[in-house]
Parts: C-alpha cells; structure tokens; sequence
C-alpha cells in the first residue's frame, strides 16, 4: 500500500526500515479504507517514522512501551515546529495534529489502547449508592436509550452541585440542598430543560427512598418550574424562506447533494434531524414509492408516499456523491472517517443554510424546517389530528401549539366580528 503514496523507493525503504513499519503500514491500509486523502496519509506517515525512532531511542523495544513515549514525543515535536512567537492556541492545534495519528496508529496495534483523551464521566454518576438506577430506568421504566441519556446529563449536573457544596452522602440529601439545586441550575437554561431536571430529580428520589438509601421520599419537595401552556411560538419560517434556502444550496459538490436531500426531507415530511440521520436505504421502498421513519420520538413508525422531489434528490446523492460502503444509513461524512453523519451535523447544515439566505429565526435549524411544514399544512386548512399524525406526535396536545402559527385564520378571525367564534 506505500508504493500507492509514494513515488521514490528510497522513500518506501526508509518506512519499511523502521522497527515500527508493519504498524505503520497497517494504519496506512486503515486510512485507505477511511478514504483519507493522500494528502493526510502523507502528513501523517513522516510524524510516525519520527516517533518511532524518537521512541527506539529513549528504550523501547516492544510495542507495549510505545504509549508512554506519546507525550514526550508530542512536546518536542511542538518545540522544533513551532515558531518563538506562535500563540498557544497555534502550538496546541500542532500538537493535536501530531498525537492524533500516533493515537490512532497505537488503538490499532495496542488492544485496549484508549489514550490521554477528553475525560469521560462515568454514565452513573452515582454509581456507589445508587448501582442499578440506569438498569431500573430502562428495565422497569422501560425508557428508551436516548431518554437515559437525558437522565445522565442530568444526574451529572445534581452531582456537580452537591460537591460544591459538600455533600456526598445522598441519605444526607435536604430540602434545603434540592432547592438550592433548582435555584442554582434554574437561571442558566430554559424553563423546559429545568422541568426535565426536576422530573428526573424526582424519579431519582423515589428510587434511592425505594432502595433505602433514603429514609423519607423526598420527591415531592421538588416543585416543577411555573409554566404556562402554549406561552412560546413555535420557530417557523415561511414557505418561501424555505425555497430560498433550499436554493441556497450549491448542488453540484458532494456535501451540497447531501445537504439539499436532508433539508428537503426535513421540510417537506416535518422530519427530526435525529430521525433525518438514522435514515437507512432498506426505508427507501421505490418499487412502491414508499418512505419509513422508524423509531420515532413517541416509539411509532410511519411511512409516508415518497415524493418525486425529495426521490430524485436521494437517488442524485446515492447515484452521484454516496461513497461506495456497505454501510446502509443513506447520508455519510463527506470528510474521512467515512461514518453516517450525526444529528447535530444535520442540525448544524440547517443552520448554516438558514442564515447563509439571511433569514431572522430565533434558534435556526432543523426543527425550524420541522415547524415550516407544520405551518405550511396549517395554511392548507390540515385538521391538527391529520398533522400530528402527519409529523410522528404521540399527543394531540403536543400539535396544538402550532394553532398560534395559523396567521391567516388568526387574522380573520381578529378582522371579523366574532360572531363566528360564537
């Protein structure tokens, strides 16, 4: 696989030289199968030749060594490379350029290597007396994974506070240190966030009462914030701004084909970004002219005619900028690693598309497009029952907000005398 980057012999042998080069040609192939690009693989290879002599020198012999010479390895790269004058953020950005190749080079020689990286928090924050809540939420509670995820972020915000303030013996837990919680993580979010919070306060309560960890249920001291329903509009654009954001798109590129598949999904079907990321090529039935969402919000599927727009933007992504992979998940990473994009990614090319056409919104992204179609079938006179259905909603009360977003209705309504209302 060297001779595929490198021209002169000289070159391959010198690699091949080094104590390291069967690790060294292994990540190469691992590269290629990532579509890198040759340029990568050519920053990268000098950086590991370097670091294995750099290691052979200071006395190791065996692969197993290697990790500890990562860090003096990447210090002194830094030094020699950077500039007296280069800003810390610039020798920093070096030095990640420099340990990420080794890293990866080292997981796939080293099994069970991990590597100085961002710390990860335990998914239990309070593991020693509390051991099976996350097993209770999801066996008993039956929660899905990413409502469990919910729960760990923020169980870790409680436990955050209750060592600033000393506590860490949950049976110790008061009325004074819960609403000392609330007042504390209150004025940093929205009021929906710090109502999740107090559920999963209280969920958790009752669990540790349950376990005997406390004496008293103390979930009932945890009030859940003053809300009033349907205060907020939901965040829509209107259809116009919608073509105009889909026109906004550069549809000759790779990314721009992906992105302008996405967008119209997320636009025409009200879809999620999540829901938008998880799509696969097995929901895409064309002999049928069908669309299924799986796995939805509320657990339901739903599938939906498959329109000829949106159809001829999935197979001109598929048919022309797809990689070819046997991963099934339709949209990818235009960028190596070659892995199915995420939802905040999809969220994010919203976004960026959005204000790229100049468009005011609070909060810009995909549930913006997700309140656009919602308005738009609003304006067709759509009953709110057809478009909860429509948009995957378990509730008829999550839909009733988007009556406010009914302009022209509200507008008559206001124009006329009333005696329609009555």
């Amino acid at each position: 696989m060297l001779e595929k980057y490198y021209v002169r012999p000289d070159s391959v042998d010198r690699i091949r030289s080094s104590w390291i080069a069967s690790e060294i040609e292994r990540y190469v192939d691992w590269l290629t199968a990532q579509r890198y690009t040759q340029r990568s693989v050519l920053r990268r290879v000098p950086v590991l030749v370097s670091f294995g002599e750099f290691a052979q020198t200071h006395g190791a012999t065996e692969l197993r060594q290697l990790p500890d010479h990562v860090e003096p390895f990447v210090q002194l790269w830094v030094s020699q490379h950077s500039r007296a004058k280069t800003s810390a953020r610039a020798r920093k950005r070096v030095g990640h350029c420099v340990r990420n190749p080794i890293r990866q080079m080292l997981r796939l020689a080293i099994a069970g290597y991990v590597g100085r990286g961002r710390p990860h928090k335990p998914d239990n924050p309070f593991e020693q007396q509390a051991p099976r809540f996350l097993v209770y939420l999801s066996e008993e509670k039956g929660l899905r994974p990413r409502s469990i995820l919910q729960y760990r972020f923020n169980l870790h915000q409680f436990a955050a506070y209750l060592d600033r303030i000393g506590v860490n013996d949950l049976s110790r837990l008061s009325a004074v240190a819960l609403s000392g919680f609330i007042a504390d993580y209150g004025p940093r979010i929205a009021w929906p966030t710090l109502r999740n919070a107090c559920g999963v306060l209280r969920v958790f309560l009752r669990y540790l009462h349950r376990e005997g960890v406390l004496a008293k249920d103390l979930s009932a001291l945890v009030e859940f914030p003053l809300s009033y329903r349907h205060a907020n509009v939901p965040r829509s654009i209107s259809w116009e701004q919608v073509e105009q954001v889909l026109a906004g798109i550069d549809r000759r590129s790779i990314s721009g084909k992906r992105d302008y598949a996405m967008l119209l999904l997320l636009s025409t079907y009200g879809l999620r970004g999540c829901e938008v990321a998880a799509l696969t090529l097995d929901d895409l039935d064309w002999r049928n002219d069908r669309l299924k969402i799986r796995d939805r919000k509320a657990g339901n599927t739903t599938t939906y005619p498959l329109s000829a727009a949106v159809g001829a933007a999935i197979i001109d992504y598929v048919k022309n900028a797809r990689a070819a992979t046997a991963d099934r998940h339709v949209f990818l990473r235009t960028c190596a690693p070659l892995v199915p994009i995420g939802s905040a990614a999809v969220t994010a090319r919203a976004t960026h598309f959005i204000q790229k056409a100049g468009i005011q919104v609070p909060r810009p992204g995909s549930h913006t497009l997700r309140h656009s179609c919602v308005q738009r079938l609003l304006n067709a006179h759509f009953s709110l029952k057809h478009i909860g259905n429509y948009i995957g909603h378990r509730n008829a009360s999550s839909t009733q907000i988007y009556g406010k977003i009914a302009i022209e209705q509200l507008r008559e309504m206001a124009l006329g005398d009333g005696e329609d209302v009555l």
